[in-house]
């Protein structure tokens, strides 16, 4: 093993290492109860899916196209989100995203931005969707 790649698994805490190869979140889910996507700068690109239970997140998942950091923050999101009432989500920061992390490099602070950019996207499709729950139906993603 190169210094280099011993370097990576030395510098990032185990709650980065794990968000970042975890992947049992990583799924499309099909008629969602809310939805959000957003692409940063970047170029990377994050989806979020929404699955309720009246006021509980009951399953939240993404699926992105991006760097190790941006799965990571997508995994979190995903992570902190499930099982807490929808209000407690809309807490849910970039800031607290890279606390989570630990480890998140400076740089790519943007992918927190862009993993809770998406779940506020995903939040309040479901506050529309439940609003006027036909418009689910016509739903494409």
């Amino acid at each position: 093993m190169s210094e280099e790649t011993s370097d990576f698994w030395q510098t990032h805490s185990l709650k980065y290492l794990e968000m970042a190869f975890k992947t049992d979140h990583c799924e499309v889910l099909s008629h969602p109860d809310g939805y959000g996507k957003k692409t940063g700068d970047c170029g990377d690109t994050i989806e979020i899916f929404l699955k309720t239970s009246g006021e509980i997140l009951d399953t939240v998942s993404f699926h992105t196209t991006g760097c190790m950091n941006t799965t990571a923050c997508a995994n979190t999101v995903a992570f902190l989100a499930e099982g807490q009432p929808i209000a407690n989500a809309w807490e849910i920061t970039p800031e607290a995203i890279a606390a989570y992390l630990e480890t998140l490099p400076e740089d790519h602070f943007h992918c927190a931005e862009l993993a809770a950019g998406a779940l506020y996207l995903a939040l309040s499709n479901s506050n529309e969707l439940q609003r006027s729950p036909w418009k689910k139906a016509y739903q494409t993603h």
